[in-house]
C-alpha cells in the first residue's frame, strides 16, 4: 500500500537522493515521485521489488491452477497425450 505521505516531488528526491535511498532500504515501502504536482513515478529498494515480484509469479501460478482444475471439473480436461501431440504441432517439435 502507498503511503500517501511518501510523496515527493522529482526535484527533492534529486537533491536529496541519498537520503531518501537510505530511507527506502530501511523502510521497505515505496515512494511516490511528482512531475509538476502529479504523481509519475513510484521509487522503490530492489529487494522489495523482486519480493513483490516473486509473490506475483506465485500467485500467477495459483490462478492457473485453480483454472485448470475447475475447467477438469466441467470435464473439459484433455489427455496428457493429446495435449502433447498439440502442443508439439503448435511448436513444431518432434518427438
Amino acid at each position: 500500500m502507498i503511503d500517501l505521505r511518501e510523496v515527493r516531488s522529482v526535484t527533492e528526491f534529486q537533491r536529496n537522493i541519498k537520503h531518501y535511498v537510505g530511507r527506502l532500504k530501511k523502510k521497505k515501502t515505496p515512494l511516490v515521485l511528482t512531475v509538476n504536482g502529479r504523481a509519475e513515478l513510484i521509487v522503490q529498494d530492489a529487494r522489495s521489488y523482486q519480493l513483490m515480484l516473486d509473490r506475483l509469479e506465485r500467485a500467477e501460478t495459483v490462478a492457473a491452477i485453480s483454472r485448470g482444475m475447475e475447467q477438469a471439473e466441467r470435464g473439459e480436461a484433455i489427455p496428457l497425450e493429446e495435449a502433447e501431440e498439440r502442443l508439439r504441432k503448435k511448436h513444431g517439435f518432434s518427438r
